[in-house]
């Protein structure tokens, strides 16, 4: 059977000019001690990070 994922989403907390104001470290961390994957970024096209993409595999019932 082929691995299946699940999916989540993260949006960085940004200030007024829509660019990240605080280093999401300890939270990417957090995640990845449950499991998750960092996969892509999504940017707006003035700069700055709109929202951070996780996966990890669905557990095997």
């Amino acid at each position: 059977m082929p691995q299946q994922w699940e999916y989540k989403t993260l949006e960085p907390p940004k200030g007024l000019t829509k660019r990240e104001t605080v280093d999401p470290t300890d939270e990417l961390n957090r995640l990845g001690t449950e499991g998750w994957e960092l996969t892509e970024t999504i940017s707006y096209d003035g700069g700055g990070t709109k929202l951070l993409v996780f996966k990890r595999p669905v557990p095997h019932e």
